[in-house]
């Protein structure tokens, strides 16, 4: 197994929103005020434009999470699938709060790729992109990793990507 180094982003980007999207449903980490390290499972959808990668999270913006994610605005998105393949993307956060950024949100989850993409409706308490418990998080990479699950067993490479500064 070799790690590619500091990759182009254009070469890791597509590849890590093939796996993401693939394998769906991330294990997410934040760092609660006190210190401590939360999980739990969520699924982004990611957009790849040929220069930014951006994911997307619908989630309750009055959750733990969102304490979390006051105090320090990172999250560390990990996939797995039983094939092992793995992907990672550490990002930067925020919150998308105007009334237009939420019901683009909410239609990119109506609109999304299949397996990512979903009607937002499914969830209690989420009638429209002006529930109180609706909230969009803009997920912005700054370390990507890369690494299909035949890498173990027969060789390759791990693609990684970080970015400046």
């Amino acid at each position: 197994m070799s790690t590619s180094g500091r990759s182009n982003l254009a070469a890791v980007a597509p590849q890590f929103v093939a796996m993401a999207h693939s394998i769906v449903w991330c294990t997410a980490a934040t760092v609660a005020p006190n210190g401590e390290p939360r999980t739990r499972v969520l699924h982004p959808i990611w957009e790849w434009d040929g220069q930014t990668l951006t994911g997307w999270v619908a989630t309750n913006p009055l959750s733990p999470k969102a304490a979390h994610l006051a105090h320090i605005a990172r999250m560390s998105c990990t996939y797995w699938a039983t094939n092992q393949d793995t992907c990672t993307a550490d990002c930067d956060t925020r919150w998308i709060e105007d009334a237009a950024g939420r019901q683009a949100g909410w239609d990119r989850l109506e609109n999304g790729p299949e397996g990512v993409g979903y009607d937002p409706r499914i969830i209690p308490g989420w009638s429209s992109a002006d529930s109180e418990t609706f909230g969009i998080l803009e997920l912005r990479p700054t370390r990507l990793r890369v690494m299909p699950g035949t890498v173990l067993m027969t060789g390759g490479d791990v693609l990684t990507w970080r970015a400046d500064g």
